[in-house]
């Protein structure tokens, strides 16, 4: 296998744009299978495969030249556009070429509306520069085989299916629900995939006992591998009353490993299998029946291709020796309080702008009155009663149905049924509570709350992204909001940032900016830490 280091600029260019854009890094991989871009060695950054050139800047003219060529690159998928203020730049695979296309003289509008739709001719003309940056073979590696899924509608199949399963080292996990129009998450299929086999269960079958899949998800032995995990794990706490155990997160350990915040899981395929998955029926309706052979084969995709991501992700890690890292991570994933909403602190979430504590008292009574009907009824919350009326009832106390009629969002109907009346009695309760147990802002949301000097938060939102960019790490995953804040206000106070890898990777220097220690600097269009001449003394 040849490699070749590619031109400085043009590298520098393209994994700039990759970065920030999965539909490039996700057609850089599709078009070239062996391609990668290197992290940042003493080696230098180096395509594999094919060779490269360092050519010059070469002018095309002619809109109709442009899109004819990108339409022959692989049938129209081989492109993708980073899209700015001023133009565009675009990267697109043909000819057993990439090119890479920056200064395009066009409005953000006509290249976005081009990238998508660029099979309908336009006959304007366009001015841009490209630059070759990769030339070889750019062959597209086959799909792999994956077993076919099978779906499971009785209890009998659903044990005889997850015996085959409860011998796998790892399963890869996923859900389909619905909770537009309910406040528990109605489960209507659980996709389970092995490595020789792939099961689909109709949750919604009639006479169908989950039993069977409660007593593989609570096997200790076998791994259970999630991509996104939260919302599959609620539902699965919400039916069985427990957590499944062991879990690992694909979302979590891709923010690890440097595939950016949150990255969602058809860009996680992409960024490291190459390929695009189908993601035609994300928005399906997963509770009609019977459900299609294309429905089918989409959901079984959310666990085939895991199987991939989990393998090659993990692979990863333990080269960089950030494997532990994410174990750390999943002990949220393992805590039942993490899932469980608790009716007594909705009303948090609510961001009163007021530091009246009486008010405050009543807001969190009829807050804590909302969860716990809507669970009831099982109606979203704001379904049931919008935030804005919580929040007048808390300012208005209203005494009466009348009253409470009055609020904006309150019906006659519901004022004068049984959540009204329980809207009523929990106003009287917290305005019989003596001051002593009236609840206060959350800490730093009050008026008077500390606040830390916002030019050293500017600072240290700089200094966390210039050490993730070092760190190959995502930023939201090292710090929030609260922790730079806390850090800020006083270093003394127990703060994640200050123990374990978080430490090492942003901890020590952010205490070390904060103490004047250390500053930042910029040097060759990149910032760096450089030791303060006090402290070298």
């Amino acid at each position: 296998m040849k490699r070749a280091v590619v031109s400085e600029a043009g590298q520098e260019q393209l994994e700039g744009f990759a970065l920030h854009n999965p539909l490039i890094w996700h057609i850089i991989n599709d078009q070239m299978r062996k391609i990668r871009l290197a992290s940042y060695g003493a080696e230098g950054r180096e395509f594999r495969c094919g060779k490269a050139h360092q050519v010059a800047f070469v002018r095309v003219r002619g809109w109709h030249t442009f899109q004819h060529s990108l339409f022959r690159a692989g049938g129209g998928r081989g492109v993708a556009a980073q899209l700015g203020e001023g133009g565009a730049a675009v990267v697109w695979a043909g000819h057993d070429k990439l090119f890479l296309v920056s200064q395009i003289a066009l409005d953000v509008e006509a290249v976005s509306r081009f990238v998508k739709l660029f099979r309908h001719g336009s006959r304007g003309s366009a001015s841009f520069s490209s630059q070759v940056v990769y030339e070889g073979l750019m062959a597209k590696s086959s799909a792999p085989s994956f077993p076919q899924p099978r779906l499971v509608s009785t209890t009998q199949d659903l044990a005889d299916s997850l015996i085959r399963l409860r011998e796998e080292r790892f399963l890869t996990i996923d859900t389909e629900f619905m909770r537009e129009r309910t406040y528990w998450p109605e489960l209507c299929l659980v996709q389970i995939g092995g490595a020789n086999d792939v099961v689909l269960i109709d949750t919604l079958a009639e006479g169908l006992d989950l039993a069977p899949l409660a007593d593989l998800l609570a096997d200790e032995s076998v791994l259970k591998v999630f991509h996104a995990a939260r919302q599959d794990l609620e539902i699965f706490l919400y039916l069985f009353d427990a957590l499944p155990t062991p879990v690992f997160d694909t979302q979590v350990a891709a923010m690890v490993a440097g595939y950016g915040d949150q990255v969602g899981y058809d860009s996680l395929v992409g960024s490291l299998t190459g390929h695009a998955i189908d993601k035609s029926h994300r928005f399906t309706d997963w509770s009609v029946r019977p459900l299609t052979p294309a429905q089918l084969t989409y959901a079984a995709g959310d666990v085939t291709w895991l199987r991939l991501v989990y393998e090659r992700l993990v692979k990863k890690l333990e080269q960089e020796k950030r494997l532990e890292w994410v174990s750390a991570e999943m002990a949220e994933l393992a805590d039942p309080a993490t899932f469980r909403a608790d009716p007594e602190k909705q009303w948090e979430r609510l961001r009163a702008r007021t530091g009246n504590r009486r008010m405050l008292g009543i807001l969190r009574a009829v807050a804590a009155l909302r969860e716990r009907e809507a669970q009831r009824v099982n109606v979203p919350r704001q379904r049931l009663l919008k935030d804005e009326s919580l929040l007048e009832i808390a300012a208005t106390a209203p005494a009466t149905v009348d009253a409470l009629a009055r609020v904006r969002g309150i019906s006659r109907g519901l004022a004068e049924g049984r959540t009204g009346q329980g809207l009523l009695d929990a106003v009287k309760a917290a305005q019989a509570l003596p001051d002593s147990e009236l609840p206060r802002l959350p800490k730093g949301r009050s008026k008077d709350a500390p606040r830390p000097s916002a030019a050293l938060m500017a600072l240290l939102k700089v200094l966390l992204t210039t050490c993730c960019e070092d760190h190959d790490v995502a930023p939201k995953l090292v710090a929030s909001m609260d922790d730079l804040e806390a850090l800020a206000l006083d270093p003394s106070v127990p703060n994640p940032l200050l123990s374990g890898w978080r430490k090492r990777v942003f901890g020590d220097a952010a205490l070390a900016l904060r103490n004047g220690d250390i500053a930042l600097a910029v040097k060759k269009g990149k910032v760096d830490l450089i030791p303060c001449e006090s402290s070298a003394k």
